[in-house]
């Protein structure tokens, strides 16, 4: 037999395919990013009711009182912890938002989409482009403005509730894997914004009780593992961790994400049911998305825009500019340009029932920033400032000037999407799974 030519591909081989960008994952990934966006979707919406309820208010004659709830401070001085509801709203209810995050991103990463590399690049990538280039827009703007530097990481937060909300005005038909697309990505950015505050935003740092926060969180963590779920053992020592590390300095919402990372996601094998981390997930998320994002937005959202110079004093500082242009401009470019370097520098491609107006539109929904944006504000200048006051206007005008352009351009595919998501639900055969799932059952 003669040997096979160096240039020629022996006849039982075949060159791998490449890799789909915005590929649809499993029905059972797609059904329960459907049902997490569905809770996001209604959370949203209480967000954005909250946030105009809180303008409305700041701007009215009766602002002072506005102000005055804000500042009511509560809570045991013994503990250090006689706080205003808005520090409240800040620091303990946001770690709520947190603990549910950290749940997301442990159960993405070891049983979701991004436990596998080939489908994790794309979100990664583009969290990360999404996050340095508005981060790079605001620092060039305020290069010659004392002490804005701090405010670097306003731009760089992904506010998924709200750019869900939007979806569900607009009546925008996006399809299951844009959809989780934009899940994942702001799963990610999550992870990165939790990373940037505990770094880059802790002051003064104590170290004794940040070494005794480790105590409440292990006994937290051995209990999880053994899967204990009484809450009268677990509350207290999440409470427990959350006051230590809020003693300590670093951020109290970080406590959340530690929480959150210490729940098992994967189920024994011989037990019945969802895992402990999605079964937390499902008792949790509704108290973080229906509660207390919406009472930290009401209480962070509320910039008067009738003194101090109001929206023409905010327009004329480059930290309003330089938080607009980073979420407006750098989140669309950064989203973009890492997908566009994604398929340029690997064999992936986009599906072919996708184009790139399709992620021009989804990069410019990503610039909707809006509770980590607000949070990180109130940390880089201080609650109550007048830098505060404009990143405040910052925010809102970059979210909503990111929300008319994703609108127009989703808008013009929409017929289409409209299209793909009718052919997403097609279930011939009537067993439950959609037939273009039908590969992913093993059928």
């Amino acid at each position: 037999m003669s040997p096979t030519p160096p240039d020629s591909t022996p006849p039982d081989s075949t060159p791998p395919r490449p890799s789909r960008l915005f590929s649809r994952g499993s029905w059972r990934e797609v059904s329960r990013v459907g049902d997490v966006l569905r809770a996001e979707t209604v959370g949203g919406a209480l967000l954005v009711a909250a946030a105009a309820l809180a303008l409305i208010w700041a701007n009215s004659p009766w602002r002072g009182a506005y102000t005055a709830l804000g500042g009511l401070t509560v809570g045991p001085s013994a503990l250090g912890l006689d706080l205003s509801l808005s520090t409240w709203a800040a620091d303990g209810l946001l770690a709520i938002f947190f603990f549910v995050a950290g749940l997301e991103l442990k159960r993405e990463f070891v049983a979701g989409d991004l436990r596998d590399p080939r489908r994790a690049v794309l979100p990664v990538a583009a969290a990360v482009g999404g996050m340095a280039v508005p981060a790079l827009i605001y620092t060039a703007v305020n290069l010659a403005t004392p002490g804005a530097g701090s405010g670097w990481a306003i731009p760089t937060a992904t506010d998924i509730a709200f750019a869900l909300a939007v979806l569900a005005v607009i009546g925008s038909s996006l399809p299951a894997a844009l959809r989780t697309f934009l899940l994942t990505l702001a799963v990610v950015d999550d992870l990165l914004a939790i990373t940037i505050i505990a770094i880059f935003y802790t002051d003064d740092l104590a170290v004794v009780p940040l070494l005794l926060a480790l105590v409440p969180l292990g006994l937290f963590a051995l209990l999880v593992q053994r899967r204990v779920r009484s809450w009268w053992l677990l509350l207290p020592l999440a409470l427990a961790t959350w006051v230590l590390v809020h003693e300590s300095g670093v951020h109290a919402t970080v406590a959340g994400v530690l929480l959150g990372f210490a729940v098992p996601v994967i189920r024994r094998a011989d037990g019945p049911g969802p895992g402990l981390a999605e079964h937390f997930e499902h008792r949790w998320r509704p108290l973080s998305t229906g509660v207390a994002v919406p009472v930290f937005a009401f209480f962070a959202a509320g910039v008067s825009v009738v003194d101090g110079g109001g929206l023409g004093a905010a327009l004329a500082d480059t930290i309003t500019l330089g938080i607009v242009g980073g979420l407006v401009a750098g989140k669309a470019v950064g989203v973009l340009g890492a997908t566009w370097a994604v398929q340029r520098f690997t064999r992936a491609r986009l599906a072919d029932e996708l184009g790139w107006w399709d992620v021009a539109g989804l990069s410019l929904l990503a610039g909707i920033g809006f509770t980590v944006s607000l949070l990180v504000g109130e940390l880089a200048f201080g609650t109550g400032t007048p830098q505060d006051d404009h990143v405040k206007i910052g925010v809102l005008l970059g979210s909503l000037t990111s929300a008319v352009l994703a609108t127009v351009v989703l808008r013009v595919r929409n017929a289409h999407h409209r299209r793909i998501t009718a052919a997403e639900t097609v279930d011939a055969d009537g067993d439950g799974v959609p037939d273009v799932y039908q590969d992913d059952q093993g059928r």
